[in-house]
């Protein structure tokens, strides 16, 4: 949903505020967040702003290397990455399936993904055999596949304007028990790393949960959280409901509210405190070693006249904003990569793309999305090695794809 419909109804809810509530279990509360364990699912989850979040990450590392031994470290390594975007996220899954069809797509030893990018993250994980799944969620759902919009008044009155049931359904319709094997699969046997962030908003944190670990424990509470940790990444707040997740601490029930992830970050690869870390533990590195970032939105700003009215300046900003974050997040991902010594390579919806755009989830947009995609990674995608405006490189990059369209 666009900024400026959030805005709108989050200043009337604040105009009305004290008038209702919805019920919820007391939060986590701040000095008992690094106790919080999911009954029955410990340990899956890293509190990546926390030096204790990030050991735990890297020590969970190790030890599954240390389970793989020398073959651990056999070959290059990929990483993927990525980001939000809403129904942009159309442009990463054109890009991914072309990418296989052109025949140059890794098996990335790290997939992460946020909002949109969550929703994509486990069937990049699973690799080609599910891009037909990709084309089929980016360019065939509509609106009422995704949310079903509530009521002005009874959205505001409740935690979301719109209710995500459908969301959470197409999800589950793809995300079973095979499904949670294959990653299980590829988690303990060849090391394969995927991540999924959330935002937990009472704590203003970011929190990263270990997909193979939880598909690993197998469980059909396993399976329900894997799905709504994907839900919850990709539940924007105030547009959709947040997710709640129940703690026991101490035998005391809590809750966490989470949303998603791009309240935190756009886009993330994984912690730079973490490298300190491993060298620490002096864990083995493979030598040859890229990422690859898919930011599921253009990255040049876009000319728009806005109306001299509080609403309409406040939505603009909002989006600006977002726009902002997203490229602060790619120089923090470009100077991680220059410390680890990793390749950075960067793909992006060039200024050519302009389609109409008239609705959230519109169906014509998609599919013009996500064979503009598609088609510039069947032609050998021009990843960008710099973060945009970096040495001029958002020129470049741009000329690039200009070059490589009027030549096909």
């Amino acid at each position: 949903m666009r900024p400026l419909k959030i805005v709108t109804c989050l200043v009337v809810t604040l105009a009305i505020a004290g008038c209702s509530s919805l019920e919820r279990k007391s939060a986590v509360p701040a000095q008992a967040l690094s106790k919080a364990q999911i009954a029955g699912l410990p340990s899956v989850r890293y509190a990546i702003s926390t030096q204790a979040g990030v050991d735990a990450m890297v020590d969970d590392l190790a030890k599954l290397e240390a389970a793989r031994g020398k073959k651990a470290f056999d070959g290059d390594a990929n990483y993927l990455a990525l980001s939000g975007g809403g129904d942009d996220g159309a442009f990463g899954a054109g890009l991914l399936v072309g990418w296989s069809k052109q025949g140059s797509r890794p098996n990335f030893n790290l997939v992460t993904g946020i909002s949109t990018g969550a929703l994509i993250a486990p069937f990049a994980y699973l690799g080609k055999e599910y891009d037909p799944t990709l084309q089929q969620v980016y360019t065939n759902i509509q609106p009422k596949d995704i949310f079903i919009e509530r009521g002005i008044l009874s959205g505001i009155l409740s935690d979301g304007l719109a209710d995500s049931t459908p969301l959470y359904q197409l999800i589950s319709k793809y995300v079973d028990d095979a499904f949670l094997k294959k990653i299980a699969y590829e988690y303990n046997t060849n090391g394969r790393w995927l991540l999924i962030g959330t935002t937990n908003i009472d704590a203003g944190l970011p929190v990263i949960w270990n997909m193979g670990r939880i598909a690993t424990i197998g469980t059909p509470e396993a399976l329900e959280l894997f799905r709504r940790i994907m839900l919850a990444s990709a539940s924007i707040p105030g547009a959709f409901s947040p997710v709640m997740f129940d703690f026991l601490i101490d035998g005391q029930a809590f809750q966490e509210m989470h949303v998603d992830g791009g309240a935190s970050t756009q886009v993330f690869l994984y912690p730079s405190s973490a490298v300190s870390k491993a060298n620490e533990l002096g864990l083995n590195r493979r030598v040859n070693r890229q990422a690859y970032i898919i930011r599921n939105s253009r990255l040049d700003p876009r000319w728009s006249q806005t109306e001299r009215r509080t609403l309409s300046v406040a939505g603009r900003a909002i989006s600006q904003l977002i726009q902002t974050q997203g490229i602060g997040d790619l120089y923090r991902i470009y100077a991680l990569a220059k410390l680890d010594n990793v390749g950075f390579n960067l793909a992006y919806i060039g200024s050519d793309f302009n389609e109409p755009h008239n609705e959230e989830f519109d169906t014509k947009y998609m599919n013009a999305l996500f064979q503009y995609g598609y088609q510039h990674a069947i032609n050998g995608y021009p990843w960008s090695k710099h973060p945009p405006g970096f040495q001029g490189a958002f020129d470049v990059d741009g000329e690039k794809m200009r070059i490589q369209k009027s030549t096909k």
